[in-house]
């Protein structure tokens, strides 16, 4: 009897917790539904769904994606009661719809829901899941630098390694597709300045100014022909955006501090933007030896030529730009545009150089060498752009341009030589060195005036033409004043023969015709462009006789797009490209700063052409992000750098007068390149959950370099790789963690060094809308300094040397925003691109290929 009795006691006590547990808990429902684009029918695959209690709307209960027919179906343990879902993705509009659960229906339908493209920006649409970092269109990639979390703390430069087709090396020397033969354009405009020193302005500018990057694989015909690897396009933030905002950042590193801002206001019609960031840099003193061995027939003359050398530097770079648009009506649009970039510096360094016999014992020679210099580079441009729509297809338009650009750079340098044995009456060659003090001012200047029209109309629905004509005057001047010391007072006599001022003038007309088939997932743009380029240099001081020329170029090209699936493209096309040689490769200045390392341009260089084609194919999806891009290229009337030794006894003497020494080595320019290179461009990236970005950016690529005349022949692989993840830990704390390196790259003469990086970033934003953001950032931190070897070879010599550069950066940012943005702020949509300028060992950076030529 008790055990019947406990028995039902217990099967009371289980019944009854069922039935709480059965009331408490939330009743299970299922909404269903799918998303169609407006325009394929088809559906909308991985849009972003919300779900919310409708007197909560902030507040998620769901976050799902739709399925990549576009079909959802979510379950919901919820309360009954009413609710509202918002389904968004990129570049439509969201769409929100209420919804009512009761207990009687556990299964609602949706529905078919319409997606159609956005035509502006909505206020308060919450994005929870990771935004994606990069657009794919036929002819370039697009990378969205607001979006990383990293742009909070690093440099535009920094921010590069992350960017599919683009490339930094250790020594921060920039490459596009595999070429270091590009250009830069700052809001859809030419930079020249930025292309000439992309090394110098890029990691001076502040990631967080910066909206996106686009790299445009396949310039078109609307492009000038130059630009071997492809343009660099950097949107600024702002552009795109009208209202009310204001941001104020600073930062403070171990090198130095800085501080910027950008606003924007708009009344009525008109929209002004400003920016202008400051920043001033204190680096670390860096390193640098060379050793060179001279292969000599006899060997008991056979030489070994050793140098050590420090420097220290210290100097500001600021930019700014001002922008402003007045919509007159809805045809006509008015756009005005003021730019600048610029650099003031001051540097010291010192070194001593020897000269061993073949026993390596007793030296030919040895001295000191003691300078000191001040100089700087500006970019100031300015351009205005009359757009004007047809009033039955506004599609239609034209637009009239116009742009001045100046980019003047000094170079101010006093050289003391000091403790030189033998003295030059003990030993000749200590003649043939002329060690004396000297005094060089240097000053270059690029001006120019560009005229442009552009007219594209659509035909029909699937159609589209455009074509333009363009004019560019552009004026180069160089006027290189070298003073030597009279014995040892430090009076300085003017010396003609070893001072050098030309005039280069160009005149460039071209004109261009383009077409675009577009028929749904397939893009067709070919294009043909033709350029004719006068060329007249006048020598007011120095060697060098006048000349001129005059050629032109047919240059055509070709892109293809397909569409497979909702998700995936495959890319292809061909490019011809050109480079005209830019200033510093023509200048025949005769540079023998370094009696033993003597520089010195060749005013009859030609325009090189070069051949490309590519196939690409990406998937994005809202988990995985892939980008494959294979790349061909070949040039047969290359500009390259010619390094050869001075083995004459008594030296060589070159026009004008000039003389090399016994014993040093000479460079110089010539159309002697023939390069064949073959890359495959990765990028990946994972989404492993809204909280957690993982990714990887690579390159490996085989190239064949070869000089005939020269008998110069080099080859093989090189292989670089960027990787990183990004992670939202709690407390809204977001880390950022990369790394990466690459294998030693080839030259025509050698090879450089490989290299290897890291960094860590942590930020935190506050406040409401995240106004208040707080960043910490350190680079190679365990590492105060990190070395660069390069190797050169000829046929009586090698030549070796190895740098030190500060390596380790570390500091800490703020930035504070107030103010609102709200629509677009329209733009024209042609504007002014020069992409016409090779450039060479200006400025020092020589990496993107540009010149003030």
């Amino acid at each position: 009897m008790k055990h019947r009795l406990l028995l039902l006691i217990l099967f009371v006590f289980v019944a009854s917790v069922a039935g709480w547990a059965q009331k408490s808990t939330a009743p299970s429902y299922t909404v269903k539904g799918v998303l169609i684009d407006s325009l394929t029918q088809e559906g909308e695959p991985y849009a972003t769904i919300k779900i919310a209690k409708k007197n909560a709307p902030d507040k998620a209960v769901k976050m799902a994606v739709t399925g990549a027919n576009g079909k959802f179906q979510e379950k919901l343990n919820v309360a009954a009661g009413n609710y509202i879902i918002t389904i968004s993705s990129i570049g439509k509009a969201p769409i929100v719809k209420e919804f009512t659960l009761k207990p009687s229906v556990k299964e609602v339908d949706l529905g078919t829901m319409i997606s159609s493209e956005a035509n502006n920006v909505l206020k308060g649409v919450e994005v929870v899941a990771q935004k994606p970092l990069v657009k794919v269109d036929v002819d370039k990639i697009e990378y969205n630098i607001e979006d990383d979390p990293d742009s909070k703390s690093n440099s535009i430069l920094e921010m590069l390694r992350k960017v599919p087709l683009v490339t930094v090396d250790g020594e921060d020397n920039v490459q596009v597709n595999g070429s270091s033969s590009f250009k830069i354009h700052v809001n859809g405009k030419p930079n020249n300045m930025m292309s000439n020193n992309p090394k110098e302005v890029l990691k001076s500018m502040p990631a967080n100014t910066i909206k996106y990057i686009e790299v445009i694989t396949s310039p078109g015909a609307k492009y000038d022909a130059e630009g071997i690897g492809g343009i660099l396009n950097i949107v600024t933030v702002g552009s795109g955006f009208e209202g009310y905002t204001a941001t104020f950042r600073g930062n403070v590193n171990n090198n130095g501090v800085g501080a910027g801002t950008y606003a924007m206001v708009k009344q009525g019609k008109l929209t002004v933007s400003a920016n202008y960031n400051y920043n001033y840099n204190n680096s670390p003193r860096s390193y640098s030896d060379s050793y060179r061995e001279n292969y000599e027939p006899d060997k008991e003359n056979e030489k070994y030529l050793e140098s050590e050398s420090s420097s220290k530097s210290k100097g500001n770079f600021q930019h700014g730009n001002l922008e402003a648009s007045y919509e007159i009506d809805t045809l006509r649009l008015l756009t005005v545009a003021f730019g600048m970039y610029g650099s003031n510096n001051k540097s010291n360094s010192g070194g001593h150089t020897i000269m061993h016999g073949a026993d390596r014992q007793d030296f030919a020679y040895r001295y000191r060498t003691d300078n000191r210099g001040k100089g700087s580079w500006y970019s100031i441009n300015g351009n205005i752009d009359y757009q004007r729509a047809s009033r039955k297809n506004k599609e239609r338009m034209i637009t009239l341009s116009y742009k001045i650009n100046s980019q003047p750079q000094t170079n101010d340098s006093y050289n003391t030589y000091l403790d030189i044995e033998p003295d030059e009456n003990k030993l000749d060659i200590i003649k043939e060195l002329s060690l004396k003090n000297f005094h060089s001012d240097g000053k270059t200047n690029t001006m120019e005036h560009t005229f442009q029209v552009d007219y594209t109309t659509p035909i029909g629905k699937l159609h589209t033409i455009e074509t333009g004509a363009k004019y560019i005057f552009r004026r180069n001047s160089s006027d290189n004043r070298f003073y030597e010391a009279e014995g040892a007072s430090e009076n300085y006599a003017y010396n003609e023969n070893r001072s050098s001022e030309y005039r280069h003038l160009n005149h460039i007309l071209s004109a261009y015709a383009g077409y675009t088939l577009k028929y749904k997932g397939f893009t067709f743009k070919p294009g043909l462009r033709y350029e004719q380029t006068i060329q007249e240099v006048k020598y007011l001081v120095g060697p060098g006789e006048n000349f001129h020329s005059n050629f032109s170029d047919l240059v055509p090209s070709v892109s293809l797009g397909i569409k497979l699936g909702k998700t995936q493209n495959l890319r292809g096309g061909y490019n011809m490209r050109i480079w005209r040689p830019g200033i510093w490769n023509l200048n025949p200045y005769f540079d023998n700063q370094n009696p033993m390392f003597i520089n010195q341009g060749n005013p009859n260089l030609k325009s090189e052409k070069s051949h490309s084609f590519d196939l690409s194919y990406s998937s994005f999806t809202s988990k995985f992000n892939v980008n494959l891009s294979l790349r061909h290229s070949f040039n047969n009337n290359g500009i390259e750098r010619i390094s050869r030794l001075i083995t004459d006894k008594d030296g060589e003497i070159f026009e004008g007068g000039h003389k090399a020494p016994y014993g040093a080595l000479y460079s110089t320019y010539g159309n002697i390149g023939k390069s064949r290179e073959t890359g495959l461009n990765f990028y990946l990236n994972w989404n492993a959950s809204p909280k957690t970005r993982i990714y990887v950016n690579g390159r490996g690529n085989y190239s064949d370099l070869r000089s005939p005349a020269q008998e110069l022949h080099n080859y093989g692989w090189n292989a670089s790789a960027f990787c990183g993840v990004q992670q939202t830990l709690p407390g809204k704390i977001r880390l950022s963690l990369n790394g990466g390196g690459s294998t030693p790259r080839i030259s025509l003469q050698g090879k450089g060094s490989g290299y290897n990086y890291y960094s860590l970033g942590l930020s935190r934003s506050f406040l409401k809308e995240e106004r208040l953001s707080l960043n910490v950032f350190c680079n190679n931190i365990v590492e105060k300094y990190r070395t660069y070897n390069n190797h050169t070879e000829g046929a009586n010599f090698i030549s070796k040397s190895s740098s030190k550069y500060p390596s380790r950066y570390y500091g800490f940012s703020i930035s504070y925003r107030l103010g609102e943005l709200k629509a677009s702020v329209k733009k024209a949509a042609r504007s002014i691109d020069n992409d016409d300028v090779k450039g060479g060992g200006g400025g020092g950076g020589n990496t993107g290929g540009g010149g003030g030529q």
